[in-house]
């Protein structure tokens, strides 16, 4: 790997370190990068997920403040997100790789998907929380099952994992935004180190794009947290756009 292909693995990596942050959809910024450089698409995916599990970790830490009163709820849901994690990235071992090729393609289709209804789903969140009542701490009964359903999500790839758990929490459980997205950014990282765990014992790791995109995306996680709410979300979300077709374009090839 040249210099130049490791500047902007790290650059990627702090990228998505912040738009995990905020968004929720790094994994659309790194994992093209990756490809791009001629890595494989499953070492790719496995190195990447490991590699964003200290960001995630910098984002939650950066979000402390907020995660104060939700300690029941995270360990509730946290145990949907954990074996959620725990398939998906046993999925991804034992399929095999051109189940992966033909999957990833929708996936990331699904996740720019998510990143253009963003400000659609936002206003309906809104408007459920303007009408809702009152509502159970963990959340409305069909919210465990469909963290565990983005944790298999997540663990076998993950591109706007955080935008669904946005999502689910929102509509679901009663509490702010903000608070929401801090709690997403536990479960994403329960998700990620989970898989993290299995893919270190049985999978190919490239360690160099794991310690690339680690250091960047520690940084990344406290830039999120710190400014991420003041920039601008078409920005990002456009960004998360323009990669996600470029990589949709890479697996068509």
């Amino acid at each position: 790997m040249s210099l130049l292909e490791c500047v902007a693995i790290l650059l990627t990596g702090v990228a998505a370190g912040t738009i995990n942050t905020v968004v929720g959809s790094g994994t659309l910024i790194t994992f093209p990068t990756l490809l791009a450089f001629g890595i494989p698409p499953v070492t790719a995916n496995v190195s990447n997920t490991i590699g964003l599990v200290p960001g995630s970790l910098s984002g939650a830490w950066g979000y402390r403040d907020l995660l104060v009163g939700q300690r029941s709820r995270l360990l509730r849901l946290g145990t949907a997100s954990v074996l959620g994690g725990v398939l998906g990235a046993v999925l991804l071992l034992v399929l095999p790789s051109s189940a992966f090729r033909a999957i990833v393609p929708a996936l990331i289709g699904l996740g720019v998907l998510l990143v253009i209804l963003g400000p659609r789903i936002s206003a309906r969140l809104a408007a459920r929380a303007a009408e809702r009542g009152d509502a159970p701490a963990h959340g409305a009964g069909w919210v465990w099952p469909a963290v565990f359903g983005t944790g298999v999500y997540g663990g076998y790839f993950g591109a706007a994992q955080g935008v669904l758990l946005l999502a689910i929490l929102g509509i679901g459980v009663e509490d702010t935004l903000q608070r929401h997205n801090a709690a997403k950014n536990i479960l994403a990282a329960l998700v990620n180190g989970v898989a993290s765990v299995i893919f270190i014992v049985v999978a190919h790791v490239d360690w160099t794009v794991v310690a690339l995109i680690g250091s960047g995306a520690v940084v990344g996680g406290q830039l999120g947290a710190a400014v991420g709410q003041k920039l601008p979300p078409g920005v990002l979300r456009g960004v998360i756009v323009v990669v996600g077709v470029i990589a949709l374009v890479s697996f068509s090839r």
